[in-house]
């Protein structure tokens, strides 16, 4: 199988990141392996797509830091027709991307391969609708937190004052924590403030504050719309936020402790199956505070290496072969099965 893992950029690229622990388990598992990064497509004005890619040496690796340290090796550079690709891994981070014409480009080329037979996960299309938060309510309204998404300040505050005054307000757009605010009656003068701050790049996202958020989030990874699951063991564990901070992502301070999974939770998983799998949302990460979604990681979930460090599990190898099943299972049905339905088959 040839793979290719598409990052923000391959420069700044770290070795505990969990796209460069997918990547050197295709190498190791003998698949042609490389990482591109969004800049790195060009269209031919012939039609053809192809990208400036970095490969690791053929080889096994026990390192990731080594691995990485092949890939970013300026040498290892070489031009590659996409078509040639059996899977295409769309890994970039939409939060850590200043250019806003690269989130939109890492999706145009993503559909653009699936014309050409290509495999590409997430779903490009569906990953497109995912750009605004405002993806998340379309999932079942059981398992959301309330919420308000607006710019008009009066109504926001109408909505705290029905919350009993604590909410948690955020940007519609971006990921990371970043500028995710928790406001309480004793901040409640300062709302005003808060609200225009968020408002200035867009529309305003207000939320319930679940008590249960206080011992932070679970983050579980998802494949084909169920609990990745390697040995009997899920892939989850509990973001603990850093001291006061209500944010619990690593990003933003958060500790990875183990979590036991729930039924509540797996039940949560069961109601948003559906939505993943019509989209094509092969591999994503929830985010669960109680028995309530939070958000739902469709582009870059991180954290198999806090899962692999809490439970002794490797779960990246599971990954690749499922990936390896969808290539075997088109090369018996071709263009039958579309990239949507292939996604998450």
């Amino acid at each position: 199988m040839k793979i290719a893992f598409v990052v923000n950029d391959v420069s700044t690229e770290q070795p505990y990141y969990t796209t460069t622990r997918l990547a050197m388990s295709a190498a190791n598992l003998g698949h042609e392996t490389w990482v591109l990064g969004m800049g790195d497509f060009g269209y031919e004005p012939d039609g053809s797509l192809g990208a400036l890619a970095r490969g690791g040496a053929d080889k096994t690796y026990r390192s990731l830091e080594r691995y990485l340290e092949d890939v970013q090796r300026p040498e290892s550079e070489k031009r590659i027709a996409l078509s040639d690709f059996d899977v295409v891994m769309l890994r970039s981070d939409p939060a850590d991307e200043d250019a806003a014409w690269a989130n939109n480009a890492g999706v145009g080329f993503g559909e653009l391969m699936t014309s050409s037979g290509v495999l590409v996960v997430n779903d490009p299309s569906s990953l497109a609708k995912a750009l605004s938060k405002a993806y998340f309510q379309h999932f079942p309204e059981a398992v959301r937190p309330r919420t308000l998404i607006s710019r008009d300040e009066t109504r926001i505050a109408d909505f705290v004052d029905e919350l009993g005054g604590r909410a948690v307000l955020k940007p519609l757009q971006g990921s990371g924590g970043s500028g995710v605010f928790m406001v309480n009656k004793k901040e409640s003068p300062n709302l005003s403030q808060i609200i225009e701050a968020i408002a200035r790049d867009g529309y305003v996202v207000a939320q319930e504050y679940l008590p249960d958020a206080k011992d932070g989030d679970v983050r579980m990874f998802v494949m084909n719309g169920e609990p990745l699951t390697v040995d009997g063991q899920i892939a989850a564990f509990r973001r603990k936020s850093a001291g006061d901070d209500i944010r619990s992502n690593m990003s933003a301070g958060g500790k990875a402790v183990a979590v036991n999974v729930t039924d509540e939770m797996l039940a949560l998983v069961e109601a948003v199956r559906p939505k993943l799998v019509a989209d094509g949302m092969f591999l994503v990460g929830l985010d669960i505070v109680g028995d309530k979604l939070m958000e739902v990681n469709v582009f870059s979930p991180g954290g198999l290496g806090s899962c692999q460090e809490l439970y002794g599990v490797d779960f990246a190898p599971a990954i690749i072969k499922d990936l390896e099943r969808k290539v075997k299972m088109r090369g018996h049905y071709g263009p039958q099965l579309g990239n949507r339905s292939l996604a998450t088959l």
